[in-house]
């Protein structure tokens, strides 16, 4: 980065510096990985300086001969390694790859059915504020008391309200979703499956989760997270789709172009080209296993150390912490881990009664540590790590009162910042972390 170093050096220093937080720290927010090398070649290259508005041979600007290349590449990648009749890779992330959807099969007033925020859904699954609830009728359904999905409970509301969509996948539940079973429930309501795979993608590529792709009408992913690619997203639409509705791509195509988005980022359609490649080696179906022996020696060592995790475990790459049995807030747990070298983050838990952002549990997971070579061994230490740092903020919970809330929190910042104790385990951790070094 000699240019960038010449040409704008804070911008440069902030990187490296980044480039160094990274290094030192564990990183366990569950959307977060670390790419490749080539992946990261492959987005700073002459393709961000193109224009393709359009698609493969049906561009509005000329000059695209390569980039139909690129596309065209990454599109037949997708199909085989999901085994899909269409895949389209130019939404620039998740939420604009939802709202594609629902522009090509909804009308305005439409019912969308997905999880509830609250309870593990995404914004984009009709949470409130967000356009799935704005331009559409939201109806969201929830956890059981037990912390699973309650498939019958989900089929007796889709009967009474018969959702347009009905959405499976979330970004905080950490257990196996039945695919089948959601097929069964949309197709006697009559409504159209999307399954959001953006979490588990990775997991579903190593045959660590059932694929989607025989009950879904349509599939949704994020191509980083498990995926392991840039930031960016894959609709994909299933043969099961397209026998229901064979103008499905199309209507996708039109949904992002004129719809919702203008030229597709050439460099970024690239690198989701690399990291489809690189999810189709051997050695990624081992590093999917891995993210999930990970997580599983990691919520045994919780457990037995006391933690109440929510559904009692996990069978994917994610962890969800209800900490109101240690008496403390989600918000300053989450603090005092950054400050300990443990970055996650703060969650809601199902039935939660505190708000958004001072919620009552946090939310960590394996794919990035399991990137740097972390095994179920290490989980013991990671465990130990956090019980200690979740013991110097134990029993420091938050009030209900606004007023309240906002003074003791802002004190309680610069005591957990100031905390010699979590400085201490931050450079265990970090010493820890030099001996798996960041791809």
């Amino acid at each position: 980065m000699q240019n960038l170093k010449k040409t704008d050096s804070e911008i440069y220093n902030l990187i490296k510096q980044e480039e160094q937080r990274q290094k030192d720290v564990l990183e366990m927010i569950p959307s977060e990985n670390y790419t490749s090398q080539a992946v990261m070649e492959a987005l700073g290259t002459v393709l961000t300086n193109k224009y393709s508005e359009g698609f493969p041979k049906k561009r509005y600007y000329q000059g695209n001969a390569v980039a139909d290349s690129v596309e065209m590449l990454a599109q037949e990648r997708a199909q085989k390694l999901f085994g899909v009749p269409y895949a389209n890779v130019q939404p620039y992330s998740g939420s604009p790859a939802n709202a594609a959807i629902y522009f090509a099969l909804l009308k305005p007033g439409d019912k969308i059915m997905g999880m509830s925020l609250s309870f593990g859904g995404h914004l984009t699954h009709g949470a409130k504020l967000n356009m799935s609830s704005t331009f559409y009728k939201a109806i969201p359904y929830t956890l059981g008391k037990d912390g699973l999905l309650d498939y019958d409970a989900i089929e007796k509301q889709a009967v009474k309200e018969k959702p347009q969509i009905i959405v499976a996948g979330f970004t905080a539940y950490p257990r196996k979703i039945d695919f089948k079973r959601f097929a069964q429930i949309a197709e006697k309501v009559g409504a159209y499956l999307l399954a959001d795979i953006s979490h588990i993608t990775g997991l579903v590529v190593a045959g660590e989760h059932e694929s989607p792709v025989k009950y879904a009408d349509v599939v949704m992913t994020t191509t980083h997270k498990t995926l392991r690619g840039p930031r960016g997203a894959m609709i994909m639409v299933t043969d099961k789709g397209l026998k229901r509705n064979p103008d499905m791509p199309l209507d996708i195509e039109r949904a992002i172009i004129p719809g919702l988005q203008g030229g597709p980022h050439d460099n970024q359609t690239a690198a989701i080209a690399v990291c489809l490649l690189e999810a189709s080696m051997p050695s990624f179906k081992k590093y999917g296993a891995q993210i999930v022996k990970n997580t599983k020696a990691l919520a045994s060592e919780l457990t037995r150390l006391g933690f109440d995790l929510v559904s009692g475990g996990s069978d994917n790459h994610l962890i969800l912490i209800d900490l109101r049995s240690k008496k403390v807030n989600g918000a300053p747990a989450a603090l005092a881990l950054e400050m300990a070298g443990i970055v996650l983050n703060k969650n809601g838990v199902p039935f939660d009664t505190n708000p958004p952002f001072y919620p009552s549990g946090i939310r960590l997971g394996t794919p990035a540590i399991t990137t740097r070579g972390m095994k179920e061994k290490d989980m013991k230490k990671v465990a130990d790590w956090m019980a200690r740092a979740i013991d110097e903020v134990a029993g420091e919970d938050l009030p209900s009162d606004k007023e309240k809330r906002r003074e003791i929190w802002k004190k309680m910042k610069k005591e957990i910042i100031a905390n010699k104790k979590l400085k201490l385990i931050a450079k265990e951790v970090k010493m820890f972390c030099s001996k798996f070094p960041v791809p």
